[in-house]
């Protein structure tokens, strides 16, 4: 028997916590069915035995108190929302519990945002972790010391596991089912749910906003003009002469404060930029090529499938409902 903790901390996603008790109990039928011995036991656990989420509109009810939870083999960590520090704050207690049933040969899960928790345990420090796409500026601001893995939907490293954005989370928890059972089961799951199996990476969902909550203004001006001039494509010393700055100061100054070097970010502006024109306009792939400063068409469809993890016409063809009405 599989024991699974579900935690219920302050502040956290309601869907996050049912989705995963959902799951582990249909495992359980869909084993008991195949004429075998159901293999979880699902309990939710919380620093109380009533917690509200949602400014109260929902009440959740723990069957377990932490105190009362001294072996576990898998720990999930719900998706939280709000501000974070708070959140973390709100919900310190949970902390020192998480890296005592680790220490103890747990497995801990976060899903989505509940990576924020997961690495104020520090249990992250120095390893790879999966977040939401939307919020990883601030995770990594919050976090330095934690890798994270820019798109990836799962990441495990030592007993260890994250998920990506919203309900990316699905894929890590049949991740863990088939690890736990079969691959057979999993796709049962899988299909029971109409999941899609073994996604990898969040990046077709992501929309880059550029990274602008930094100190440092000539930066920021760079950032706004090479958004501005989308269509061209400045060198590195040309944007560093434009603002008064030698290459190499430039680049370290812009690394710094943007986690993109000059390059990475007028590539990440351009892919953007082409994305949107996909999504809403019939034009076609070299028309959208040549708006966005590129001139060569292989190197437009690596770059485009480098960031989202799709080609330009795969990202059109999914995204554009008028591609499908001609």
């Amino acid at each position: 028997m599989k024991h699974i903790s579900i935690l219920v901390p302050e502040s956290s996603v309601m869907q996050s916590i049912a989705d995963p008790q959902y799951l582990f109990s249909a495992v359980n039928y869909f084993m008991i069915q195949s004429g075998r011995k159901p293999l979880f036991d699902v309990q939710l656990v919380g620093a109380n035995k009533a917690i509200t989420l949602n400014d109260g509109r929902y009440t959740v009810h723990t069957e377990a108190l932490l105190d009362d939870v001294k072996q576990t083999d898998l720990v999930i960590i719900p998706a939280l929302f709000g501000d974070m520090e708070h959140t973390i704050s709100l919900n310190k207690k949970l902390i020192p519990w998480i890296i005592d049933r680790y220490k103890q040969g747990a497995e801990v899960a976060s899903l989505c945002m509940g990576a924020f928790l997961f690495a104020s345990t520090g249990l992250l420090s120095g390893r790879k972790c999966s977040t939401h796409w939307g919020f990883a500026n601030l995770f990594r601001s919050m976090f330095p010391d934690v890798e994270l893995a820019d798109g990836r939907i799962v990441t495990e490293e030592n007993r260890l596991y994250s998920s990506g954005g919203a309900i990316s989370y699905w894929n890590l928890l049949l991740h863990l089912v088939e690890k736990y059972t079969d691959r057979e089961t999993a796709i049962r799951a899988a299909k029971y749910f109409a999941v899609d199996i073994d996604r990898n990476s969040q990046s077709s969902f992501a929309m880059f906003q550029g990274q602008k909550a930094h100190p440092d203004e000539v930066i920021r001006q760079a950032q706004e003009f090479i958004e501005q001039h989308i269509e061209e494509r400045p060198t590195v010393e040309q944007l560093a002469e434009k603002f008064g700055m030698g290459r190499r100061t430039f680049e370290r100054r812009f690394k710094q404060a943007t986690h993109n070097s000059v390059l990475e970010y007028i590539q990440r502006i351009k892919v953007e930029a082409a994305k949107r024109t996909f999504e809403s306009s019939r034009k076609n792939i070299t028309e959208v090529m040549f708006d966005v400063g590129y001139t060569d068409t292989k190197a437009f469809r690596n770059t485009f499938k480098k960031v989202t993890g799709l080609t330009p016409v795969e990202y059109r063809n999914k995204y554009n409902k008028q591609v499908h009405l001609n």
